[in-house]
């Protein structure tokens, strides 16, 4: 199967690590060119030269705030101008902080939305009208939480289902434009977020975090983790020539963890 992701420029947001920085690699090793972002300039510069190191697409890299509109105008203006156009977007944030409802402030709440759902909006209207010119694909990265609520992840349950409910407007409103638009959530991948949650579960039960992670691992059907690579290979498929007729959909990769229909 044949991605033809060669010579298009993505658009990879947080992607100095983790599922971001995965998401990144497996589009430079396709081919594609690739403008990777974050808040930690000095991380930037490894993580780019390391990409570079691939040999394939081109790589450059911009210090991001994404709670700052100016900075994410700043972000894809500065995309355009490296490689002329954006083709694809993948949208990402990182992680709200855990807690019950009586456990957060509304300062909480204010900077999980601004974070993690108006971040994506200011993004994609930034980004629209280089996507609009031939087509393109936007991809968010949201949370097992889109479908199944998490306990003490209420900030994570709230705001990452409106990022399903916008993406499925916007697949009718952009589909005029060839845009592709989808959510793409992850369950329990290898990654620091995850052993953050563990840990946060093994100060709350007075256990090691080891132990969390095997009981978490337990109720998984393939009882394991997933890596951040097995998470970019589905990212990929969306993202490229191979995916031309699905949008608006939601994709789980959680090795069945969640049982949700």
């Amino acid at each position: 199967m044949e991605l033809n992701l060669t010579g298009k420029t993505a658009l990879v947001v947080a992607s100095s690590q983790g599922l971001g920085f995965a998401i990144a690699e497996r589009l430079v090793r396709e081919g594609a060119n690739v403008m990777i972002s974050g808040r930690d300039e000095e991380k930037l510069r490894q993580k780019a030269s390391q990409l570079e190191s691939i040999g394939l697409g081109k790589v450059a890299y911009q210090k991001t705030d994404i709670t700052d509109i100016n900075d994410i105008n700043r972000l894809v203006k500065a995309t355009a101008e490296t490689f002329q156009t954006i083709d694809l977007l993948v949208n990402n944030a990182g992680g709200p902080p855990a807690g019950s409802f009586e456990d957060l402030s509304d300062e909480d709440w204010q900077n999980s939305f601004e974070l993690n759902l108006l971040s994506y909006v200011r993004m994609i209207r930034a980004a629209l009208p280089y996507l609009k010119e031939q087509g393109g694909k936007i991809l968010n990265i949201a949370s097992t939480s889109i479908k199944e609520p998490i306990p003490g992840l209420i900030l994570s349950n709230t705001f990452r289902t409106g990022i399903v409910g916008l993406a499925k407007t916007l697949a009718s409103e952009l589909a005029q434009y060839n845009i592709l638009i989808n959510t793409i959530a992850p369950g329990r991948i290898a990654t620091d977020r995850i052993s953050h949650l563990d840990q946060v579960n093994a100060d709350k039960f007075g256990v090691d975090r080891e132990t969390i992670a095997l009981q978490s691992q337990a109720g998984i059907p393939l009882k394991r983790y997933g890596t951040p690579e097995e998470f970019a290979n589905v990212a990929a498929f969306l993202l490229s020539d191979a995916n031309s007729y699905m949008t608006g959909s939601s994709f789980l990769v959680d090795g069945g963890m969640v049982k949700a229909i």
